[in-house]
């Protein structure tokens, strides 16, 4: 990495190693511990609170290092995440959380091009956009397919803003009704982790949700959300093609493959093995949970109210509908298959 390149990423690196450092440190104290506030869920909520009071913190200098913790670290992270599983607990959630995904996003796509094309009258681009990013795995679904859809530079960065300014908005709702949901029923919920990882929007807000509940209910949400990101890849081959065909030239746009939800489950294999020692095995799972932390950090900067608001109503509404039917129907849709 030259000095320029260096210089762009510093500042970030710097400002989610301090909202990170600062998580970890609030993490051990009694009163985080009493209410199950992990140092996942305080970097989100702490960087958020700092870019609302200091806007800037979200843009500039800070920019570079953002980006790579919310796009690097993050699937960093999900990856070495797992050596917290192995192969018997995918097997105990696979079958059944293989069917709600797929039922989940598949009515999810079906309705938000309903409710967008035919009653908000958005364009073909944004509803896209918008129903992958609620579908499978929320900003990263929106950033893999957009190159798919053949749009300008400027066109891309308008639609995918008002996609992922959706996906911020009703992830962080999701992060503070889910609990609610499971504090509520308690013991009545059957696999309320299969529930969590196939409703809701983003990888890291799943894994935020299942550190404040417990162990059991993260590790299954977990597992239950990468089997939806990997369910990505055939959607934008199918988009692909769709466009391919109505392009007379011919040319196929280029596909994103979410990489590292597979390497996910290769983890999670070699953890099964047990051919690796303890000690570098536990090295890895605090190494999930700092880039994971990061990538919060990064995130909660990034929640800033005034970027919601910009996405415009029509887009809200359409992310909000779908959101409903996330929470909604892929509940009755756990409840029916439990």
């Amino acid at each position: 990495m030259n000095r320029n390149t260096w210089m762009g990423v510093a500042p970030g690196a710097l400002l989610v190693a301090l909202v990170g450092t600062l998580a970890f440190a609030l993490a051990g104290t009694e009163l985080a511990m009493r209410f199950g506030l992990g140092a996942i869920t305080l970097a989100i909520l702490i960087g958020a609170i700092a870019s609302n009071g200091l806007p800037q913190l979200g843009h500039g200098v800070f920019r570079g290092g953002l980006t790579i913790a919310q796009r690097h670290l993050l699937r960093i992270g999900v990856a070495l995440y797992g050596f917290n599983l192995d192969v018997q607990q995918i097997a105990h959630v696979g079958g059944r959380a293989i069917l709600i995904d797929l039922f989940v996003a598949s009515t999810t796509l079906a309705l938000g091009w309903v409710i967008g094309r035919r009653l908000l009258r958005l364009d073909p681009q944004t509803v896209l956009l918008t129903s992958a990013g609620s579908a499978f795995c929320g900003a990263a679904a929106v950033l893999a397919t957009m190159p798919t859809l053949k749009m300008s530079e400027h066109e891309a960065l308008d639609k995918s803003a008002a996609a992922v300014a959706t996906v911020v908005l009703y992830g962080t709702l999701a992060m503070v009704l889910y609990p609610a949901i499971y504090s509520f029923l308690g013991s009545a919920v059957a696999d309320f982790g299969i529930y969590v990882g196939s409703t809701v929007h983003e990888v890291g807000q799943v894994v935020a949700i299942g550190g404040m509940l417990n162990e059991e209910v993260a590790n299954a949400a977990i597992v239950t959300k990468m089997i939806r990101v990997m369910m990505l890849v055939p959607f934008l081959l199918a988009v692909s093609f769709v466009l391919a065909r109505r392009d007379s030239s011919g040319e196929r746009g280029a596909i994103t493959i979410p990489w590292f939800a597979l390497c996910f489950v290769l983890c999670a294999a070699i953890n099964s093995l047990g051919c690796l020692p303890d000690g570098l095995v536990g090295m890895l799972r605090q190494t999930a949970t700092l880039c994971l932390t990061a990538a919060m950090a990064a995130l909660g900067i990034d929640s800033q109210l005034k970027r919601i608001g910009r996405a415009g109503l029509k887009s809200l509404v359409l992310g909000g509908v779908l959101f409903l039917h996330l929470v909604l129907t892929g509940g009755l849709a756990n409840w029916l298959l439990a």
